[in-house]
């Protein structure tokens, strides 16, 4: 038996049935973002900065691509987003999220299965300003599929409907699909931000911070993270965010670049991060040993290469994800405040 799925809008109980979030996310245009509970259903992870991601989803939107964030039909006059540019994004979102929360949220732990979390979804749209869902959330496997996204600064539903024809080109074993503009250096993922422990090529002793010497001694070589800077075309995911500052506070060399598949023989562990994952090491990524094969029919045409890495977390993964989760807890925002 599936877990159940709750749809509110504008903090009311839909009568309709609930669909799954990603049929509701394809059939309405809109800023959105993703988040669930930890400990046991008692916090939330992250809750202010997805307030805030969403808020500046909606404001970019607004102001570059207005047909992202209004339903086919809504009468787009010039006077009419005049009128609305007055709004304070950054104030109205949140009062709008707090207050179906404060309704999703005892039906949500009513019906919650002991020892399970709360996955929610906030979307913001010209005619559904809110969707609150409740859905059941071991290393990824990656395959690289397709192009970059437009706007990927601003996380909108309408990437849904078009990612759907990567799908196509997904290997039976593949758990998530990336994305690159070249065949080489890859952004993203689809729903995930993408990074890789790297060694460091040709770096003389000199150039060593303490630091890098101390990872050098642990770890028997010198290493960095790496993922896809933000003006790359990436969506600044609320655990990217996150796990930036962390590797800046434990002293992990960190560079934004995107990772570059023809050096991927340096690649020691790879894992990927959104809101509902957190933080998952990847077991496999496979990649079209010819860019221009993404245009057959499906993945059986494409010859493919593949990077194997280690069956669980390496080490400097699961560092990273221990100090997350650290993060995650001094962050967390209580449930409870939601119940009246």
């Amino acid at each position: 038996m599936s877990d159940p799925v709750f749809l509110f809008v504008n903090g009311v109980a839909s009568p309709t049935s609930a669909l799954p979030v990603t049929t509701l996310l394809e059939s309405h245009p809109g800023a959105y973002t993703t988040f669930r509970t930890h400990n046991n259903g008692l916090e939330f992870h992250f809750w202010e900065r997805h307030l805030r991601r969403l808020s500046t989803s909606t404001s970019i939107l607004f102001n570059s691509c207005p047909n992202l964030l209004f339903c086919p039909g809504i009468n787009l006059t010039p006077v009419s987003l005049q009128q609305m540019k007055s709004l304070e994004w950054d104030s109205l979102i949140p009062s709008l999220v707090n207050n179906s929360m404060t309704k999703a949220i005892p039906v949500a732990l009513k019906e919650r299965k002991p020892g399970t979390e709360l996955a929610f979804t906030a979307l913001v749209s010209g005619n559904l300003e809110k969707l609150i869902s409740n859905e059941k959330i071991d290393g990824a496997h990656l395959a690289l599929v397709g192009h970059g996204r437009d706007t990927a600064n601003a996380k909108y539903s309408d990437w849904v409907r078009m990612r759907k024809p990567l799908e196509k080109l997904r290997p039976p074993s593949a758990t998530e699909l990336l994305l690159s503009n070249d065949g080489d250096h890859i952004l993203e993922g689809c729903l995930t931000n993408f990074f890789v422990i790297c060694r460091k090529d040709n770096v003389k002793d000199d150039s060593r911070n303490t630091e890098e010497e101390g990872l050098k001694s642990k770890y028997g070589f010198s290493v960095e993270l790496q993922t896809a800077p933000k003006s790359d075309g990436v969506l600044p995911g609320v655990v990217r965010e996150v796990i930036i500052k962390v590797c800046l506070g434990i002293g992990i060399p960190i560079r934004e670049v995107a990772p570059s598949w023809s050096k991927r023989h340096l690649w020691e562990e790879a894992f990927i991060t959104n809101s509902l994952r957190v933080l998952q090491h990847v077991e496999t990524i496979r990649v079209p040993s010819s860019w221009n094969s993404l245009s057959s029919k499906t993945w059986k045409d494409v010859m493919w290469e593949e990077k194997l890495f280690q069956g669980c977390p390496g080490s400097i993964t699961a560092v990273i994800q221990e100090e997350v989760m650290k993060r995650a807890k001094v962050e967390g925002h209580p449930v409870a405040s939601f119940i009246k």
